[in-house]
């Protein structure tokens, strides 16, 4: 198979195609055909080297990918041979072949086009598990996302609405700030000229934080909590390390949660595999009804991966970059 092979950490020129044996499935794994994978901000940090794939995973970068049923391994029921599926991964999305747990494995909700299918698993997974699994968001509060037309932001947007919430984003130009709108934005903030947590303070408080900065916003984030309210942390674009007001904290009851997907389980009450079916439940249905859609920026023919790379970090990008096979 072909594949995308990092030849040594660097910039995104140290990607490069070549060919690799075929995987082959293992007890309760699937063996995918790649129609196409998703980009995510992990895969540049594990081309640059700071990030590697969890113990056991595939080297190759990729998180996310849609395709075919092409093989079962022992004991996996429920699929047929062709299924047009989409995956969330721990690795191995960047080739043309990938071995899956079959937990991991989605079908392709209906009316989404298989290619476009790629831009699901990473940011749905993340959104449901945080609004709805960790910060127990509910009909009537209000969600405030950072970095709204991203991938994770788009459609953090477009599923609090379809759960009834009030959604404030921030977006860094007048064009994404459109974009968030369009999707069903109820506030956009322009977070290079207006303060966010003035903003929020001005509709009571968000009730849940979506943040992807991690230590940069934490304590204006804390700020910008409403009574009760629940900070979720999946990203770290802002630094690691700040210190946290824990008195602001306790007078508000408010929570600080942080979560990354890609580590965790397969199995378990939290895992990859109980996700996964609570967004086929859940959400492919919305996605079915066209409440939701994927938004996809651009595709990139696999061996342009290094390109896509660039289009990333530039961050002139809204919604997902995928890679096609």
């Amino acid at each position: 198979m072909r594949a995308i092979v990092v030849t040594e950490p660097g910039d995104p020129e140290v990607l490069t195609v070549t060919d690799l044996p075929d995987p082959s499935p293992g007890p309760g794994e699937v063996l995918l055909d790649v129609v196409a994978a998703g980009l995510n901000r992990a895969d540049l940090l594990q081309r640059q080297g700071f990030y590697p794939p969890p113990p056991g995973a595939s080297d190759i970068i990729g998180m996310e990918c849609s395709g075919t049923v092409a093989a079962l391994g022992e004991g996996v029921t429920g699929w047929t041979i062709g299924d047009e599926v989409c995956a969330l991964l721990a690795g191995g999305g960047y080739a043309e072949k990938v071995v899956v747990p079959a937990g991991q494995v989605m079908r392709a909700p209906a009316g989404v086009p298989l290619v476009e299918a790629a831009a699901l698993p990473e940011v749905a997974c993340t959104v449901w598990s945080n609004l709805v699994m960790t910060a127990r968001m509910q009909p009537g509060e209000t969600l405030l996302v950072h970095g709204g037309a991203g991938g994770i932001g788009s459609f953090a947007i477009q599923l609090g609405k379809a759960l009834g919430v009030t959604v404030l984003t921030t977006a860094g130009t007048e064009a994404k700030r459109e974009l968030c709108r369009q999707l069903g934005a109820d506030v956009t903030i322009d977070y290079q000229e207006e303060d966010f947590v003035a903003v929020a303070q001005e509709h009571g408080g968000a009730d849940v934080i979506l943040d992807n900065m991690g230590a940069k916003y934490l304590a204006r984030n804390l700020d910008a909590l409403a009574d009760g309210g629940r900070l979720a942390i999946i990203g770290l674009q802002g630094g690691a390390k700040a210190e946290l007001d824990i008195n602001g904290l306790m007078r508000k009851r408010g929570s600080v949660m942080g979560t990354t997907l890609r580590s965790r389980p397969t199995d378990g009450p939290r895992g990859k595999a109980a996700i996964c079916a609570e967004v086929v439940e859940h959400v492919w249905p919305l996605m079915e009804a066209g409440t939701i859609r994927p938004l996809v920026d651009t595709t990139f023919p696999l061996a342009r991966a290094a390109a896509a790379h660039e289009r990333m970090t530039s961050g002139a990008h809204s919604g997902k970059l995928l890679l096609t096979v």
